[in-house]
């Protein structure tokens, strides 16, 4: 053992050392730097050491390598683990990998030793275990980050169970609803990629390790140990697929492109919200931006940032669907190229999904503006027109064709529904009555969607409720 500054770089000189015997020379300058993946994949160094106990402890377990080797790797590793979470662990592109890098430095340290380290293992199981291990932790961030939001959209939600506002179909004002119901259509939204996630994560959580380079392995491995050692839930069945399987990272990407999806409309809504023609929401100073030039400008720029980080996510999957497309079985360098836009998206929609809950969190909502623009537009003509099939008992096509008539005549006149008088209705239809008006008024349109998922404030305060019940359990 030594406690020598690390060297890695130093014995890199031969920088085919670890794979170079059938070569007569080493690789071109250019060969030595598209090869190289240590500026990003050293981001698995953790789990990359996880790996390498699992192994090295079963592989001892098994009998395949002594005890006192063994234990010297383990030591060395632990001695590497500390030297790079200090930053004095030296990397080197002739070392290509972190795999390459910590076998290296573990040679430095313990001696020939290091070499059994990779007994009954190649690096093709070895990155296909680090890399499900850090798909499986970033899927457990990005659905702590996902509890956080949804925590924020309830809290919301309840605040303004009643606060009115206008429900939108193609952006024209449909019908009134509540600003707790929009923000608990967010919640289910943000709740099914959550339960996307687990899907992932269960469908993803086998042990590619042992699988070796493509066949398997002679020696008398056991599997299900390395399994339970990294929390794998069984081995994954087939060695070829173990090593040639991205689906994990795929579907990964999947989810966050669809979570990116919710949170850019999201963000587009509270863009729209926080324009001065609008003026629904302000927006916190601590998630906004001014202007260089004009003094009283507050910008979304935290929303409009989430919002274009969707584009950034969605590209990174096409990345890799497009690298995985033509490979054939198993192993091909192509799927080096499998890291960055999982690292990138992991971390792109982490950003975003924090803006988007700071913003959820402390916006503060125009309650008068939001009730005032929900009775605009005629929204509450449904109403009228299910008063009608309710009272008058004619079909609702024929109550839609009243309604829109009655809607007509508002328009031409440059008023409200309410603002007709009952004997302009009663031109289009005698049998109404001067109960009409009751229906007409916002407030009265959100009480009366009392059906299962419908915008009355009650029903919308009890959805909220449960919903932070639930998120506590």
């Amino acid at each position: 053992m030594t406690d020598k500054k690390n060297k890695s770089s130093d014995a890199a000189s031969d920088s085919n050392a670890l794979w170079g015997g059938r070569f007569a020379a080493g690789p071109a300058a250019i060969m030595e730097a598209i090869n190289a993946s240590i500026d990003f994949d050293r981001l698995m160094y953790t789990q990359d050491l996880a790996g390498s106990r699992a192994h090295c402890n079963m592989l001892m377990a098994q009998g395949i390598i002594g005890n006192d080797d063994g234990h010297a790797i383990l030591t060395g590793l632990d001695q590497i683990e500390g030297e790079i979470r200090e930053g004095a662990f030296e990397f080197s592109a002739a070392l290509e990998d972190i795999h390459m890098h910590i076998e290296a430095r573990l040679h430095e340290i313990i001696g020939p030793a290091a070499g059994r380290l990779h007994t009954a293992r190649s690096r093709n199981d070895q990155v296909a275990t680090d890399f499900r291990l850090w798909v499986r932790d970033a899927i457990d961030n990005t659905d702590a980050a996902l509890k956080a939001l949804l925590q924020a959209l309830a809290t919301r939600a309840e605040e303004h169970a009643a606060t009115v506002m206008p429900g939108f179909t193609h952006l024209q004002t449909a019908q009134p609803v509540t600003f707790g119901h929009h923000m608990m259509a967010y919640f289910q939204m943000f709740s099914r990629d959550r339960s996307r996630l687990s899907d992932c994560r269960a469908r993803m959580n086998e042990n590619p390790l042992g699988a070796a380079a493509l066949a398997g392995t002679s020696f008398p491995i056991d599997r299900q140990a390395t399994a339970e050692a990294l929390g794998f839930e069984r081995p994954c069945a087939n060695s070829m697929d173990a090593v040639a399987d991205r689906d994990f990272a795929l579907e990964y990407l999947s989810v966050c492109s669809i979570t990116a999806v919710h949170i850019s409309r999201l963000a587009e809504e509270i863009v729209l919200w926080a324009s001065p023609l609008v003026n629904f929401v302000a927006l916190p100073d601590s998630l906004s931006t001014g202007s260089s030039i004009m003094p009283q400008k507050k910008n979304p720029d935290a929303a409009e940032l989430a919002r274009a980080k969707s584009g950034r996510i969605i590209g990174d999957l096409n990345t890799l669907l497009i690298v995985m497309k033509g490979l054939p079985m198993t192993y091909s360098k192509d799927m080096q190229e499998d890291k960055e836009p999982t690292f990138d998206a992991a971390d792109s929609l982490a950003l975003a999904i924090a803006a988007m809950t700071g913003m959820v969190a402390e916006i503060k909502v125009n309650e008068e503006a939001m009730e005032a623009a929900a009775g605009q537009g005629f929204s509450t003509a449904t109403d009228l027109a299910d008063w009608v099939v309710r009272v008058l008992g004619v079909p609702f096509r024929r109550a839609h064709d009243i309604t829109g008539q009655i809607v007509r005549m508002a328009e031409g006149k440059n008023c409200g529904l309410e603002d007709l008088s009952l004997a302009d209705m009663q031109s289009v239809e005698a049998g109404i009555t001067e109960e009409i008006f009751a229906v007409l008024g916002v407030r009265n349109s959100v009480n009366s969607r009392t059906s299962f998922g419908g915008t009355a404030p009650d029903l919308v305060r009890a959805a909220a409720v449960a919903a932070q019940s639930d998120l506590s359990d």
